[in-house]
């Protein structure tokens, strides 16, 4: 019998999608396949898909060749954060690009994807259509198929689409705001627009709240520099260090957009990760609640 533990950080989340993310090189539709079945099992019990847990419970699955397979894969970390027919939503670490570039070009997020879906022997193509500067960590959305890349690429440049970050800046902004600030693009200078609040301070440091209103490149970065707020560890735009921090304090918490006429939307969140929490716990300011 293979033993899957659900964390406390999976409190709150979907049978499915806690398989979903412990398995990440199973077919949904084989995950799903198991649920109907009965084969995923707690305290005795199967659990539907959409059954949601609690944190501290130990799934039980049975002990098939393939999913001792699938579970002792030699395969590049992944995170799905989110699954359905047409897209992935997976995590991106700080340092860890989304595409092949200069220094990333073996191991880059779109690369970990594809050799997932390969070994998956997925019959579509996987391809991201938003992105996150490599310093910074948070959900990426794949679509899954021509026709759902399109469409969601669509939706995200001009859709009613939201994101909303969390940043450490160094400085004393108001407890709520809008920056309006043009920024740089390319040698050119664009409107750009981001709604911010105060979540927590410790004397000159501020962790921020920011959801964006446009989506220029690096325009979190250069607007709070720009009003004198600059995110620690952003040496490109004047931030400072901080003991510990070995990357840019910059993170996507949630991502949004429309799922369809008359549909809830679709939601996919990312609590901070361990290294930027441990910054917050030594400043005493708390992070925000899960969502």
């Amino acid at each position: 019998m293979i033993m899957i533990p659900v964390t406390a950080e999976d409190a709150g989340k979907t049978v499915l999608a806690i398989l979903q993310k412990r398995i990440p090189g199973a077919p949904r539709a084989y995950l799903r396949q198991l649920l109907r079945r009965g084969k995923v099992q707690y305290a005795g019990k199967a659990l539907a898909e959409d059954h949601f847990l609690h944190g501290g419970e130990t799934l039980h699955l049975p002990d098939s060749e393939r999913l001792r397979k699938l579970c002792s894969t030699d395969l590049p970390p992944l995170e799905i954060l989110l699954e359905a027919d047409t897209f992935l939503a997976v995590f991106k670490p700080a340092g860890l690009a989304v595409h092949s570039s200069a220094g990333h070009e073996q191991d880059n997020l779109t690369a970990r994807v594809r050799t997932w879906m390969q070994y998956r022997k997925a019959p579509y193509m996987v391809a991201p259509v938003h992105r996150l500067d490599v310093g910074t960590s948070g959900p990426v959305l794949f679509g899954k198929g021509r026709k759902a890349i399109a469409e969601l690429g669509r939706i995200l440049q001009t859709g009613p689409c939201s994101k909303i970050y969390l940043a450490l800046v160094r400085g004393m902004p108001p407890e709520t705001g809008m920056l309006t600030s043009a920024v740089r693009v390319q040698d050119k200078t664009k409107h750009a627009a981001t709604r911010f609040r105060v979540l927590g301070r410790h004397r000159d440091a501020a962790l921020l709240e920011l959801e964006l209103l446009s989506g220029r490149k690096h325009q979190i970065r250069q607007q709070c520099a720009d009003a004198g707020w600059p995110v620690y560890g952003d040496r490109r735009y004047g931030g400072s260090g901080l003991i510990g921090l070995e990357r840019l304090f910059l993170h996507c918490g949630q991502l949004s957009w429309p799922a369809g006429t008359g549909m809830p939307d679709h939601c996919v969140t990312a609590p901070l990760p361990e290294e930027l929490l441990c910054i917050l716990r030594c400043l005493h300011i708390d992070p925000p609640s899960p969502a």
